[in-house]
């Protein structure tokens, strides 16, 4: 059973006398006690950085901010430590605890649209400095006052944007901003000083015109009397806050985590297992009964709650990630030019087995994607054939730049964005790769493919390396994914072509990638209780489509487009380009199906059925069609 501490003991312990600091860290734990329910129900989230940080969060809610101040997390991924916090506070509907990364609850990263108790979104890195600046050059010219706190991970030091941002802020002398460094030493896969050592990082701090101090992040009376002797200074401050990645239960602590750059820190992200969850529960809880015993008061009462059930997996899912993982090395084999690259991801990205299998040839290039991109461009000019690894929100958008400049050269750099598309729905918008398809499409000279099956993954690397004549995008849903049917096996991409899956005679769903595909073959089968005939084909291409090919296999049916993606900007664009090029006659049977808004966050069905792109929404989309003609 899970269990959770109820509102009424958070207002037991914020009435007690005694210490403050002790109150404090009595409150953190009973947090810490909530934050773990909230990411064990969810079945996600991430314990290690949401408890190296509720110390911290704790003090300045209960010791710190005053009335028009604002806190915000500019990591974002330890949201749930911040929605613990404002709960117990009763600033935050008690109840939306058990509705984490749920439809209408609690996103996976603060979404000031679906919680407008947090003070901005977050969850891209390197933001939070300029948002600060831009929160308090606002309320200058308005007349407000206020102070501005961001907290800041150390492996998000190595975006650019926070170096930008330390120089106006300083120039602009804005002392209502304090930045916490929350310095766990980890990053996502590793220690920080493997991937890129800040140095001295105090000095460098320094050097910008800040005022600069260091404290245990953990010990709340530090921190506290930290803050106060910065609260003098005219010149915005930052505190290097010494802290522990999953602070406060000790297996999750990084204590046995060699210092080497192979070491992959394992709760990051994830839930615990069941085990570890009791483990980690009784750790806290007996903690937090010590903390209360000393405030003269008696043990914490837990209240226990059923876990969510999750659906059991479908043992026919398709694991494109693993798969990609496995290709990549295959083809390191024939290919001794090929190298990759990876921001910080090379669990997520299926780059372990790369690593060990040929670590000369792998370059950790950390939370740096422009970096990245551009070493990546350079590497392609002196004759290699890089690999660069990224979750597709980050790699399409943030280095565009950088890649249009690979580009304008005509070499050849492979792009592997994971994480592609609306599902996983539980981390939020942020993370929800919705428009890459758009953001890389007009890149000159690139190919964008994105396979639905293993077997097509594996053919798509090939095309990759040794085919096609330029760039390629290679987008990747990392969810395993159930199809509900045996897929054939693809040997051989034909440029601008797909599979027939399904043949039919009155109309034609068009999709890529295992998602749509599923959600395509859903829907026709629900048609079919209608009398309609609907046929299924998977296409690849997401540009450069061959729109003969399309038109050929539609016949005279009408062709619906489904796409994990925006509307404006998808793959359906690119086959009404194609089609209304070749077969105007055709393009006007196109119906276009997508995201139309930007995605909400929760459970993977359910963020599907919201959209309307489940087999169920795609196929109330074709009946309304069929029902105008």
């Amino acid at each position: 059973m899970l269990a959770h501490v109820p509102y009424f003991e958070f207002e037991r312990i914020r009435a007690l006398d005694g210490d403050p600091h002790e109150r404090a860290a009595a409150f953190a734990d009973a947090c810490r006690l909530n934050a773990l329910y909230m990411i064990q129900r969810a079945g996600s989230g991430h314990p290690g950085t949401t408890f190296s940080s509720l110390d911290i969060v704790s003090w300045l809610h209960l010791g710190v901010l005053d009335e028009g101040d604002r806190y915000f997390s500019s990591k974002g991924h330890d949201a749930p430590g911040l929605y613990a916090v404002l709960a117990a506070l009763g600033r935050l509907d008690f109840e939306l605890i058990h509705q984490l990364r749920r439809l209408d609850g609690l996103p996976g990263h603060p979404d000031v649209a679906a919680t407008p108790e947090v003070v901005t979104s977050t969850g891209s890195l390197g933001m939070g400095i300029s948002k600060a600046r831009g929160f308090v050059l606002a309320d200058r010219l308005l007349g407000r006052s206020g102070r501005v706190y961001v907290l800041t991970g150390d492996g998000e030091l190595q975006e650019g944007q926070f170096w930008e941002s330390l120089q106006q802020t300083a120039n602009r002398a804005l002392h209502e901003i304090t930045v916490i460094v929350d310095r766990n030493q980890i990053q996502s896969d590793t220690w920080v000083s493997q991937v890129s050592d800040h140095g001295d990082l105090e000095a460098k701090i320094r050097t910008f015109g800040w005022a600069v101090a260091r404290c245990d992040g953990h010990d709340i009376r530090a921190f506290a009397e930290t803050l106060d002797t910065l609260e003098s200074e005219r010149r915005p401050k930052l505190v290097i806050a010494e802290t522990r990645k999953g602070a406060g239960v000790s297996f999750m602590e990084p204590h046995e985590l060699a210092q080497s750059d192979t070491a992959l820190y394992g709760f990051h992200s994830g839930a615990p297992t069941a085990d570890e969850y009791e483990r980690a529960l009784e750790e806290i809880r007996t903690r937090l009964d010590a903390s209360l015993e000393r405030l003269g008061t008696g043990a914490i009462e837990l209240v226990e709650a059923a876990p969510r059930k999750h659906r059991s997996a479908p043992s026919d899912r398709q694991r494109l990630v693993p798969t990609y993982g496995e290709a990549l090395v295959a083809q390191a084999e024939r290919e001794p030019r090929l190298v990759a690259l990876d921001a910080d991801l090379r669990l997520d990205c299926g780059l372990v087995e790369f690593r060990e299998r040929y670590p000369d040839r792998f370059f950790e290039c950390g939370i740096a994607e422009q970096d990245m991109v551009s070493q990546a461009g350079a590497m392609a000019l002196a004759g290699l054939i890089p690999v660069v690894h990224s979750f597709a929100c980050f790699l399409s958008t943030r280095p565009n730049e950088q890649i249009y400049n690979n580009a304008t050269e005509r070499t050849k750099v492979i792009y592997v964005g994971s994480l592609a598309g609306i599902v996983p729905g539980g981390p939020g918008h942020s993370h929800q790769s919705v428009r890459d398809i758009s953001a890389l499409g007009s890149m000159p000279g690139m190919a964008l493919l994105e396979p639905f099956s293993e077997s097509e993954v594996r053919a798509a690397v090939d095309w990759a390396v040794h085919h096609a004549p330029g760039s390629v995008y290679l987008r990747l849903v990392s969810v395993p994914w159930a199809l509900g049917f045996d897929p054939p096996e693809i040997d051989e991409l034909v440029p601008g072509q797909g599979t027939v899956l399904r043949s039919g005679a009155d109309g034609l769903f068009v999709a890529a990638g295992p998602v749509m595909v599923a959600a395509a073959l859903g829907a026709a089968d629900i048609l079919a209780a209608d009398g309609l005939d609907m046929g299924v084909a998977a296409l690849p291409w997401l540009r450069d489509v061959d729109g003969a090919w399309v038109a050929e296999v539609a016949a005279d049916a009408p062709i619906f487009t489904l796409d994990n993606h925006y509307v404006m900007g998808g793959q359906g664009d690119a086959i009404l380009a194609s089609l209304a090029a070749n077969a105007p006659e055709v393009a006007a049977r196109v119906r276009k199906i997508g995201v139309g808004s930007i995605p909400k966050s929760g459970g993977n069905d359910e963020v599907l059925a919201a959209h309307g792109l489940d087999a169920e929404g795609i196929a109330a989309s074709a009946r309304s069609v069929f029902q105008r003609v």
